[in-house]
């Protein structure tokens, strides 16, 4: 994204970065919609409006815009897949994931600030972030089942809610990096624009 002039970098966050924050919100949301049950967890085109928001709007835009995200899904506007929402779908065994786009956020935000927005970083970062909302997950989801007298192992786990979602998550990311790099000019000149 361009940079932004001297009166907007003393503010924090700018009324155009609330925008932004706001769609990517929305993109996730719709995103989250399409969904398709394989196992214990929803393959849906979140992952692809995770990586598509941050690489289009940059890593504070994203992030913000994965925080509201998450919130107004705990306050109850149906945003999850499946159109669900509540405090529940998040303490449930599957939030870890959801919460685990945060890290996706953090690590491509702090790795974009140190070493610019370059192909392989953008590709390097997401792919760590994923690797922590795996593990996340998985964590989280064998801490519920076991907090509830269902204990299960890593490996079943793994095999329900990781190894299906590696490729189509690969798949996710390749596609939302080729949309953002095909948008991005487009936003950067509209910002531009709005400067001018």
């Amino acid at each position: 994204m361009a940079e932004p002039d001297r009166s907007e970098k003393k503010r924090i966050f700018t009324a155009t970065d609330t925008v932004y924050a706001a769609l990517g919100a929305v993109l996730i949301t719709v995103c989250a919609w399409i969904s398709v049950y394989i196992g214990a967890v929803p393959v849906t085109m979140q992952t692809f409006g995770v990586f598509c928001v941050l690489s289009l709007f940059g890593g504070k835009r994203g992030c913000c815009a994965i925080i509201l995200y998450i919130v107004l899904g705990m306050l109850g506007v149906p945003v999850f897949a499946g159109f669900m929402s509540g405090p529940g779908v998040i303490l449930g065994s599957t939030g870890g994931y959801i919460i685990g786009f945060i890290f996706i956020g953090a690590v491509y935000s702090a790795a974009v600030r140190v070493f610019g927005k370059k192909l392989w970083v953008e590709i390097s970062s997401f792919a760590l972030g994923l690797l922590l909302l795996y593990t996340f997950g998985t964590l989280w989801y064998v801490f519920v089942h076991t907090a509830s007298d269902k204990a299960v192992g890593v490996a079943a786990v793994l095999s329900q809610c990781v190894f299906p979602f590696i490729v189509p998550d690969i798949v996710k990311m390749s596609a939302a990096l080729l949309c953002a790099r095909r948008l991005s000019p487009i936003l950067n000149k509209r910002e531009r624009a709005k400067r001018a």
